[in-house]
């Protein structure tokens, strides 16, 4: 039996197993049961992420103490910076965990309901639906059947809506966190470290691009996204706080 026949075994009888509390839509939540999990499991990454982050902010004194130093020098001050973090341990791509440990999941996800058989056998996740969405299907089968606001479309318009809610959120805490960490991304003479100016623009607005994903991939793997970004936002509030 394949990984992938042995997860949708799983995800199967699970559905079976909440049916009588969901009805129709218990493989959907049995996807954001498994997420939850998924999420769970790379909690300790989360918290190690959120260790990083603030031990960060607490080198800027010394970080300010660098730009003094080496004021008219911006490659020896981007050296000592990346020796000062060497030092003390902290790492600048601990935040990157979380989300490529998620990676599998969701490919996992995406191959199981965009393949119409599994092992040679018909892959009977493809009958279930979240409401009147299939969830092997996309945003684009939605607007070619009754439209953005038929059935399946105005799923689609709740699962965006919270994305969108969700990605907001975590604009203005990105905005946030940018803007207290700014002494450490400064040059001497005040402007950015070549090559971060450009991140620092991109980053807040990060969160919106899940509204591309949600809008190109199957439905389930969909769920997934949705179900994770929304744990990101209120895990990532308690422990930035």
């Amino acid at each position: 039996m394949s990984v992938f026949a042995a997860f949708a075994d799983l995800v199967g009888h699970l559905a079976d197993l909440i049916q009588p509390l969901f009805g129709a839509t218990a493989a959907a939540v049995a996807i954001v049961l498994f997420t939850a999990l998924v999420r769970l499991l790379v909690h300790p990454l989360s918290r190690a992420a959120a260790r990083g982050q603030k031990a960060r902010t607490a080198l800027q004194p010394k970080i300010a103490e660098l730009r003094a130093k080496h004021a008219g020098d911006p490659e020896r001050l981007r050296k000592a910076v990346v020796e000062l973090h060497t030092e003390e341990k902290v790492s600048p791509l601990s935040g990157l965990l979380p989300g490529l440990c998620q990676l599998p999941a969701f490919f996992l996800l995406y191959h199981l309901f965009s393949s119409t058989t599994i092992d040679g056998g018909t892959n009977a996740l493809l009958t279930h639906r979240l409401f009147a969405a299939p969830l092997g299907g996309r945003w684009a089968d939605a607007l070619g059947g009754a439209g953005m606001f038929g059935p399946a479309g105005l799923v689609y318009g709740g699962l965006f809506a919270l994305v969108a809610a969700v990605a907001f959120f975590n604009y203005r805490r990105t905005r946030r966190t940018l803007a207290a960490s700014a002494p450490v991304t400064a040059a001497a003479d005040g402007e950015q470290v070549p090559g971060l100016g450009a991140i620092t623009k991109v980053m807040p607005f990060m969160s919106f691009f899940t509204l591309f994903t949600v809008a190109v991939v199957p439905l389930a793997a969909a769920l997934y996204v949705v179900t994770s970004t929304t744990w990101s936002a209120v895990e990532r509030a308690a422990l930035y706080r």
